[in-house]
């Protein structure tokens, strides 16, 4: 029997079950299906792959910071893979394992292998996990507790950890300390803002953490903002969503404010008026506001996984460790990008799109860039379709960003985007019919000056009435529309502006119950898109969803400056 290097067991546990070996990394949210455990995600080499009972092995995850929601959710409803097997830190799913056991006694065992250990389960048809061994196929893997670090508190965090602030407080001290641990955390840092993600409902699960920690006693300490929701909060009914699922998700949002979080409810907290400064150290979920965050504001924040937001909203304290440290943020690739003469802003999130597959969880410098002159709605865009198929942070781009100069590590490995390669993707974000039913705007939430050069764009025309258009933003972004009558301009050529939702938790009939092929100037939601709405989901500026608004059609094109 063949032995390796021992294997750390993050949370540890007994399982069995057959090995599923990804062959890349994969988000939970908006990769799996939380009812099923099945891969949805349309654009993964094992799209259809059955994660339920199975000893699930990738290198690490990607994307969003709500997949930890989808663990936890899969793992009280018995859904759940019988073990995680990663090559790699991982902090997204393993939080999810986390909370389910430390909160409500669930074990689904993590473990963190060595490369040739990993690769040699990866090949094995099943395996089983006790305390001492993961078995399999001829192969032992010795198993080990992670170290039991010691982690320097703070009197205050001791004595949170104690109760004396109470039982939500000393819960999620003991949540942060244990993923502090796990990620090797010099200690704990103040944060002076958070941002909670996990307000959007995946599932029974998302409410029951939330209304626990109610019940605790939980009150935010620092100044909250939340994501956007699972639903319209003022007039999900009159939209006829059920409520079977209206009701749980409108409670959701409901306990977040009660905990004193500040209903935004946007995915976009970086566009409100307060939006963070360089250097302030703050506690974000979302994997597009985590970004743009580090990246174009120069704050500093992990990429914190649903879950620990609260408890960081609840302590006010974070894990010193990954973006909040200098080390952390320096560039391990650089990638040169072949930036095509006249390009307009579909370039923008493709090339985050690209650069995220490219980079896995290394911290990117972008070069080539500058001359493009970004703004920041182009920033917006590249940050989140990076965030979708990667695992960092955030990045840097040569001549744009804040701590670009001199971000780079000596001997960084360089790769390269060329023209040819803009065009393959390109075409992976547009596999569908030409003929649409619905016009997606808003992932991330539009901002104003989006919904401004939307209604330019359509010039006053009318939508085809086999067309549904909707944008999606935030209240602060409605708010501006209305005043200066851009959502008035809007609604005369038949698109709707709804807040609080946005096109990664909407659901039906607001999602309209006839839509076949979706057209979306979101690089995000066109990898996202197919696996949550079951449509063809196709990729193209906002001059093509103008049109598309008006014709019903989207010609399937490659542009002029990708030939």
């Amino acid at each position: 029997m063949s032995k390796f290097e021992t294997a750390l067991a993050i949370v540890p546990g007994c399982a069995q079950g057959p090995v599923v070996a990804l062959s890349e990394a994969l988000s939970f949210w908006g990769g799996v299906d939380p009812a099923t455990g099945r891969v949805i995600d349309t654009h993964h080499p094992q799209h259809g792959a059955e994660l339920a009972g199975a000893v699930v092995m990738m290198p690490t995850s990607r994307g969003s910071c709500s997949g930890s929601g989808v663990i936890l959710e899969l793992t009280l409803a018995g859904r759940a893979p019988a073990a995680l097997v990663f090559s790699e830190p991982e902090d997204v799913a393993t939080l999810g394992a986390v909370v389910a056991a430390e909160m409500f006694g669930q074990t689904l065992p993590v473990l963190r292998l060595s490369p040739p250990a990993f690769a040699a389960l990866a090949r094995a048809g099943s395996a089983r996990v006790t305390e001492d061994a993961i078995l399999a196929d001829g192969i032992e893997i010795p198993v080990a507790p992670a170290p039991d670090v010691s982690l320097p508190l703070s009197g205050n965090d001791r004595a949170m950890l104690a109760g004396e602030m109470g039982e939500a407080a000393a819960l999620a001290m003991r949540i942060i300390a244990a993923m502090a641990r796990q990620q090797g955390a010099a200690g704990l840092t103040d944060v002076t803002r958070a941002h909670i993600d996990g307000c959007i409902y995946a599932g029974a699960a998302n409410l029951l953490f939330a209304e626990t920690m109610e019940a605790k006693g939980g009150r935010v300490r620092v100044p909250t903002t939340m994501n956007a929701i699972s639903v319209d909060l003022q007039n999900w009914r009159r939209q006829n969503v059920p409520p079977a699922f209206g009701t749980p998700a409108a409670s959701l949002a409901d306990a977040y404010v009660r905990m004193g979080c500040r209903p935004t409810f946007t995915c976009a907290p970086y566009l409100l008026d307060d939006a963070p400064e360089a250097g302030e150290a703050i506690g974000w979920s979302e994997s597009n506001a985590v970004i743009f965050a580090n990246s174009v504001l120069g704050a500093r924040t992990a990429k914190h996984p649903d879950f620990l937001d609260l408890c960081i909203a609840l302590t006010g304290r974070a894990p010193l460790a990954g973006a909040f440290l200098d080390a952390e943020r320096r560039a391990r690739l650089v990638i040169d990008v072949h930036l095509p003469e006249g390009a307009d802003a579909a370039v923008w999130p493709l090339i985050g799109y690209l650069a995220g597959h490219a980079a896995r969880d290394r911290v990117p410098l972008l070069r080539g860039l500058a001359a493009g002159n970004p703004g920041r709605d182009d920033l917006k865009a590249l940050c989140a379709a990076f965030g979708t198929t990667a695992a960092a942070p955030m990045l840097h781009i040569e001549g744009v960003t804040p701590e670009a100069e001199g971000a780079a590590l000596p001997g960084a490995p360089r790769s390269v985007i060329t023209l040819a390669e803009l065009a393959t993707g390109w075409r992976a974000l547009n596999d569908g019919p030409e003929e649409v039913q619905l016009v997606a705007i808003g992932s991330p939430h539009a901002s104003i000056e989006e919904c401004r050069s939307f209604a330019v764009a359509l010039g006053g025309r009318r939508r085809d009435p086999r067309v549904t258009a909707i944008v999606t933003a935030g209240r602060q972004v409605l708010a501006a529309a209305e005043a200066d009558g851009t959502r008035a301009r809007l609604a005369a050529s038949g698109v709707e502006m709804i807040p609080d939702i946005c096109w990664c938790s909407i659901t039906r009939p607001v999602f309209p119950a006839d839509a076949r092929t979706v057209l979306t100037n979101s690089g995000k939601y066109a990898h996202y898109g197919p696996g949550l709405s079951g449509c063809a989901v196709r990729f193209g500026t906002l001059a093509d969803c103008a049109e598309a608004v008006v014709s019903g059609l989207a010609p399937v094109y490659l542009p002029g400056w990708l030939a």
